[in-house]
């Protein structure tokens, strides 16, 4: 069984960018363009951002955001590639990323996903997330699931 690694990583390495072309391409298959909240991997490489991959092996296989709002963290990014899925890994990103927030004194933390992704909202779910409000700049729309957890 090959050891998992989760570390800060610069979002705009080739292995990265895969992954966040992996899942644009995701996306953009099952919402409408006007739906979709993508942030550039150029955009996550600012000071108030971490950026975090996960690694099986040699194989980086998934990755997350953590953008520090500074009232509040936003989950961004947060993508396990399908065929590592089942394995804690996207449970180990998330607490990895709980963690960061809770050594920045941020008292919760939001994200927002779809309706589409039935996996996605369960992890968060089961990890203590609960439905909420848009936030930030998010709008209301038919496609979007807001979600909070207090840290």
């Amino acid at each position: 069984m090959s050891p998992v690694s989760i570390q800060q990583s610069d979002p705009t390495h080739p292995a990265a960018l895969r992954l966040i072309q992996q899942l644009d391409d995701y996306l953009n298959r099952i919402y409408p363009p006007e739906s979709n909240h993508l942030m550039p991997a150029e955009a996550l490489r600012q000071p108030h951002i971490q950026f975090l991959t996960v690694q099986k092996g040699e194989t980086v296989v998934g990755c997350g955001a953590l953008v520090n709002h500074g009232e509040y963290g936003e989950i961004k990014r947060f993508f396990i590639q399908l065929e590592f899925r089942g394995m804690q890994l996207g449970v180990q990103l998330l607490q990895v990323l709980e963690t960061r927030a809770t050594a920045l004194h941020l008292p919760c933390l939001r994200l927002e996903s779809g309706v589409f992704q039935p996996e996605a909202l369960g992890l968060f779910t089961k990890l203590g997330y609960h439905r909420r409000e848009p936030f930030g700049q998010y709008q209301a729309n038919p496609y979007s699931v807001f979600m909070e957890k207090s840290l």
